[in-house]
């Protein structure tokens, strides 16, 4: 996957080089050290003009060097741009100033900085170049060429010899803010780990975040920068902008999405007075306007103090609100009027009522929880139509003590599934430099193994999860009926509790069937289908009110149970695993069974490990912290493309 498997857009390592004109830079274009050359990458082999760019026909494919090809005649910049370190130390032997530029202004260590040359690099600096020389139309440093291109081995490299990544370029820009612009987050990634400061201001006074939110249209790198504490209040010494001003100059909706939920100011007023709503109408955008205008409602409405009293109890009230919405339509339904017309215009009274509270009240939060407060009412009208319409007709002791057995156990689940740590990835803010930096220097700074949402590594079979915004071991999937993440530590609880509810439905069914026998007149013979259900309509509409509702929850309860057990038990893998290889397989056309993964260890001992069975010492279940299982690299073997991010 890519730096963004949502996330990260063209994160690229340094083996790579993409065309970034279709991104708006127009800074640099053409340019010779610092600016863009576009279509060239790494080890390319083709015919260099001497302000970078390559000299071809259009209309033909570019030139590859052979074998045969002879540079025994080629001038120094010419074997640079190659990498023939034996034509350039001949060169150089003879009496070659590595310090002298060309007529461009460039000098030597610019074009194997740029052409990710890193023995010439070695060899030029042991003869005496300049590591910071200016050079080319931009007045750029070698450092800045290798950040435009991409070259995190080349950055590293270069820092270790003793580079300036503060420097500014002719632009303005230093490194940290190229890195932003040309949206190589890894490169990013290590100045940040390597002490540059993710607000420095360029010699414009604007921050990367400013320029992201103003120059990269889409979510990212603002979300990077954002996670990475970047300030999203700051404004610039100039115009007075904050991140939001650009943003909204720039009309990059998705970037101001982002500052509105870190929090940036929608009152914060720039140099001539503007907010960024005034912005957002100077540039006729509808859309910018109604989410700033929504989210400056909302925030004066969170200041209330009965909003901070249904923020503080929001699940309770949710619950609550669930539990009596429920219940009044059951008994709207159960009404003993016979009246179908009245029945429909108090539940449509009530649909509109349960609307209006819900824009009025309801928060994102609030609403994130509505399925989870909703299976959780359902659950307790079950339980109670079960005690106050089916036990007075099952008499059974020992299906009472089994029904009992059922609710208890679905209630332990339920909770442990929901207030067990899944096993939530953590590091300090220094753990996370220190891995940045050890991972780059090594060559593992890859998505496999690296998250650049969370800038942290990550354990083996770890995933990132955006509805909870973090790196959760062996995810499985994000469930929405307990508004968390399943993962390493609560996965069994949950396919328990999923056992046992679709245990509770088959005791609802069996105590409707009970009820209705015994209750109603049903003789399917005399009046068909029809018939019988108008009867079990007439007889008891909270029982088939409660019983559509058991068989909703218990549908969805045994396919996801069903499709749980298959793949732990058949092949090992997480629910995510097994899609991510679905769509691998399907991608790249290639015919491989699923079993064939590095965490199949046969059916029995994958349910073994899975549930951690013992049977009082018959088996002895493999205990794997998650969290703390790191790959060693990037051969990964058989198991590689099970790291995703």
């Amino acid at each position: 996957m890519d730096w963004n498997e949502g996330h990260v857009p063209h994160g690229h390592m340094e083996d790579h080089c993409h065309n970034h004109g279709a991104h708006g830079h127009d800074h640099g274009h053409g340019h010779g050290p610092g600016g863009m050359m576009h279509g060239f990458r790494p080890g390319f082999h083709g015919q260099f003009g001497p302000r970078g760019d390559i000299r071809t026909d259009p209309t033909q494919q570019p030139m590859k060097r052979s074998h045969m090809d002879d540079s025994s005649s080629w001038d120094i910049v010419k074997a640079t741009q190659f990498g023939v370190l034996a034509r350039c130390r001949e060169l150089v032997e003879a009496g070659y100033d590595v310090r002298q530029p060309d007529k461009e202004n460039v000098s030597l260590l610019h074009w194997a900085a740029i052409n990710n040359r890193a023995e010439l690099v070695k060899y030029y600096i042991s003869k005496g170049a300049i590591v910071d020389q200016l050079g080319g139309d931009l007045n750029s440093t070698p450092l800045h060429w290798a950040v435009r291109q991409g070259h995190l081995s080349m950055v590293i490299q270069l820092l270790r010899y003793g580079a300036d990544p503060s420097l500014a370029d002719g632009e303005g820009f230093c490194c940290l803010h190229l890195a932003v612009l040309f949206q190589h987050m890894p490169i990013a990634a290590y100045l940040m780990a390597k002490g540059q400061e993710v607000d420095s201001p360029d010699l414009n006074g604007q921050t990367p975040l400013m320029l992201a939110a103003q120059k990269i249209i889409g979510p990212e790198p603002t979300n990077f920068l954002i996670k990475c504490n970047a300030s999203v209040n700051a404004v610039d010494k100039v115009n007075g902008n904050s991140p939001l001003h650009c943003a909204v100059l720039a009309g990059n909706v998705d970037a101001a999405h982002l500052l509105l939920e870190a929090g940036a100011s929608v009152s914060l007023q720039n140099a001539k007075g503007h907010t960024p709503i005034d912005l957002a109408h100077q540039v006729h955008s509808p859309l910018l306007i109604h989410m700033l205008t929504h989210i400056k409602e909302e925030r004066i409405k969170s200041s209330s103090p009965c909003f901070r009293i249904v923020a503080k109890y929001e699940f309770h009230l949710q619950l609550a609100f669930s539990a009596v919405v429920m219940w009044v339509v059951g008994a709207i339904a159960d009404m003993r009027s016979e009246s179908w017309l009245l029945k429909g215009l108090l539940l449509g009274c009530v649909l509109g009522a349960v609307n209006v509270t819900s824009r009025q009240l309801a928060g994102p939060s609030m609403q994130e929880l509505r399925p989870a407060s909703a299976l959780i009412a359902s659950l307790l009208w079950m339980v109670v139509t079960w005690c106050l319409w089916f036990l007075p007709d099952i008499p059974s002791f020992t299906v009472q003590v089994l029904f009992s057995l059922n609710a208890i156990g679905l209630a332990y689940y339920y909770l442990r599934s929901w207030r067990t740590d899944p096993g939530y990835i953590r590091a300090t803010e220094e753990e996370k430099k220190k891995n940045v930096v050890l991972l780059a220097e090594a060559g593992c700074l890859d998505p496999r193994i690296f998250c650049t949402s969370c800038m942290m590594r990550k354990p083996v079979r770890a995933n990132h999860c955006f509805s909870c915004d973090s790196c959760i071991a062996k995810q499985d999937h994000h469930s929405m009926w307990i508004n968390g993440c399943i993962g390493a530590r609560n996965h069994r609880y949950f396919v328990m509790f999923l056992l046992c509810l679709t245990l509770m439905g088959g005791w609802m069914f069996y105590g409707s069937i009970v009820y209705w026998s015994k209750r109603c007149s049903l003789s399917y013979r005399e009046v068909g289908a029809w018939g019988v259900l108008t009867e079990l309509v007439g007889c008891s509409p909270w029982v088939l009110y409660v019983f559509g509702m058991t068989f909703l929850h218990t549908s969805w309860a045994s396919a996801s149970l069903f499709m749980q057990l298959y793949q732990i038990a058949i092949f090992g893998l997480t629910t995510t695993e097994r899609m991510n290889l679905i769509q691998r397989r399907r991608r790249h056309q290639q015919h491989f069974s699923l079993r064939e993964n590095p965490y199949n260890l046969g059916l029995v001992r994958n349910l073994v490990n899975f549930f951690q069975l013992r049977c009082c010492g018959l088996f002895k279940p493999a205990v794997v912290d998650w969290t703390q299982q790191y790959s060693s690299g990037l051969d990964l073997a058989a198991g590689e493309d099970f790291h995703t991010v």
